[in-house]
């Protein structure tokens, strides 16, 4: 490894340790892993699926049925999301994501009758981020949205 390399891996040793968002999504990255493959990869290396260039994501094609480990990341992101809200709140939450096989569909994360997040997802086949950084500031926006959400409206999480 070249000194670029290492300090590159260092700098995302430095981010994951330092945010409850990784931690919570490379939670469930090995909760989901059923033969321990996972159990000795090093964080960083986990999470660099969701970590692709612009310029890469678009040199994936649109037009055929969404991957299945694509979809296992997308439902490993909001996954983290519903575990941080738990954490925070101590509501339940649970998630539904509904992909069509064009890649088109939505993510949604309830607790008792309430929505606390829902986006729109599109081109699913492109779905990441440009860097580590950008992965944790989208999942501890969604994060927060859902916990001021969850406080704002308890007895309808508790329904």
């Amino acid at each position: 490894m070249s000194p670029a390399q290492v300090a590159a891996a260092l700098d995302a040793a430095l981010v994951v340790d330092n945010s409850p968002f990784l931690k919570a999504l490379v939670q469930q990255i090995r909760a989901n892993d059923p033969y321990g493959t996972y159990r000795n990869w090093a964080d960083e290396l986990l999470l660099k699926p969701y970590v692709m260039p612009k310029k890469q994501r678009r040199e994936i094609p649109v037009e055929g049925e969404v991957d299945p480990l694509t979809i296992g990341r997308i439902l490993g992101f909001y996954r983290a999301i519903a575990a941080r809200i738990e954490e925070e709140t101590g509501q339940l939450s649970q998630v539904v994501v509904d992909l069509s096989h064009e890649g088109f569909g939505w993510a949604l994360i309830f607790s008792g009758r309430l929505i606390l997040v829902s986006k729109t997802l599109r081109d699913a086949q492109r779905f990441g981020f440009d860097t580590l950084e950008k992965l944790n500031a989208e999942g501890e926006k969604l994060v927060q949205r859902g916990v001021e959400l969850a406080q704002k409206y308890p007895e309808v999480c508790d329904i």
